[in-house]
């Protein structure tokens, strides 16, 4: 494939090494072979999480399990949210009206979580 990404290798301080694989449109970090990239729930997770709960993030990239729980969220908030749009139009929703009203019915059990103190 003539415009097939190719990896970037980065060494950092540590040693440590990851690998950016850059298309035309995307850029995933990766830092092992099993990596799961992240979906737009598990970035929003991520970006609101660093603000709001920076402890908490500490903790959890201390422990190395960051990532793993990002995944967690948005499985949940994936999961939930189409058993909610299923109940929703049922009752009469519209597809967008269920999407909607799904995602501000989930979306601060996993993703949206409430400030530190």
């Amino acid at each position: 494939m003539p415009n097939a990404p190719k990896p970037t290798k980065l060494a950092w301080q540590s040693d440590a090494t990851i690998t950016i694989w850059t298309g035309s449109l995307t850029c995933l970090p990766r830092e092992g072979p099993h990596m799961t990239p992240l979906t737009q729930y598990g970035r929003m997770a991520e970006k609101h999480w660093r603000e709001h709960c920076p402890k908490m993030v500490r903790e959890l990239e201390r422990k190395g399990t960051l990532h793993q729980m990002l995944l967690e969220a948005e499985e949940k908030t994936k999961n939930e949210m189409a058993e909610l749009r299923i109940h929703l139009m049922q009752r009469g929703s519209t597809a967008q009206q269920a999407h909607d009203q799904a995602w501000e019915m989930v979306r601060e059990k996993y993703i949206l979580l409430p400030p530190e103190e």
